[in-house]
């Protein structure tokens, strides 16, 4: 293994398929995890993408509670439940750290992020020794910002370098200037020794140069160029060929 991959701080993850108890229930009948043995991360971004029902949310709560993560997101630190609603496949998944350690971590998922939000302030309201929580977010509730604001204003604030970050479609609420900098965001904590593991649908998030694709599909998973996911295809065929695209669309209506 090449010094790149040794210096990521989580490095793969193995399915421990011979203590699945039945490839035939949920979790494990999901496409992607039923073909799955293992996956091996880039040092500085993954991206996880594929159709709705792939099993990418599935998987990446997996990856993160087998971390540590709260199933809901937030930090490590987090550990309010609103609703045990997660798999146990993180009961199934051994994790291959890295020879270093993240100072850093958050799993971030749009699903649930009205959960962490309310926590923090409920946090912030019980306690009454040093800063608010609310400080390492910018400084404003969450709850005070517009959906796509509270979301950036995490990924600005809270996001501090030096960390493993597993995102779930943080493309959610963001508009396509907004994804734009994000990919910006992403880049600069980069830079700043961090790591990446994203679920998106959005081809301008999946987009950083210097990453791996998993694309997953009803046979497994992949890997793949962003040229070659339906995302990406998809997208540029639209934008290029709207009026016909429409055309095919509504043809039905037009009988």
């Amino acid at each position: 293994m090449d010094n790149a991959a040794m210096l990521a701080y989580l490095r793969s993850v193995v399915l421990m398929r011979d203590r699945v108890p039945s490839f035939h229930e949920y979790p494990f009948n999901l496409p992607a995890v039923a073909a799955l043995d293992g996956l091996h991360f880039h040092p500085k971004v993954t991206y996880i993408v594929g159709e709705n029902g792939m099993g990418k949310s599935t998987l990446l709560e997996a990856i993160a509670t087998a971390l540590g993560f709260n199933p809901e997101g937030g930090t490590m630190n987090f550990s309010f439940s609103t609703e045990e609603t997660h798999s146990k496949l993180h009961e199934y998944i051994r994790t291959v750290r890295g020879v270093r350690k993240p100072r850093d971590g958050f799993f971030f998922r749009a699903e649930s992020y009205y959960n962490v939000a309310t926590n923090i302030d409920r946090l912030d309201a019980e306690w009454s020794f040093g800063p608010p929580i609310k400080d390492s977010y910018g400084g404003k509730s969450l709850h005070q910002q517009s959906h796509g604001e509270s979301f950036f204003a995490t990924f600005l604030n809270r996001f501090w370098g030096n960390g493993l970050y597993i995102m779930d479609e943080p493309e959610a609420a963001l508009s396509p200037f907004r994804q734009m900098a994000l990919l910006r965001r992403i880049h600069d904590l980069v830079q700043e020794d961090s790591q990446f593991i994203i679920s998106t649908h959005s081809p301008i998030v999946m987009a950083y140069p210097d990453s791996v694709i998993y694309k997953l599909t009803s046979e497994g998973v992949e890997e793949s160029s962003l040229e070659e996911t339906d995302h990406y295809m998809i997208t540029k065929e639209f934008v290029n060929r709207r009026e016909a695209m429409l055309h095919e669309l509504f043809a039905d209506d037009e009988d």
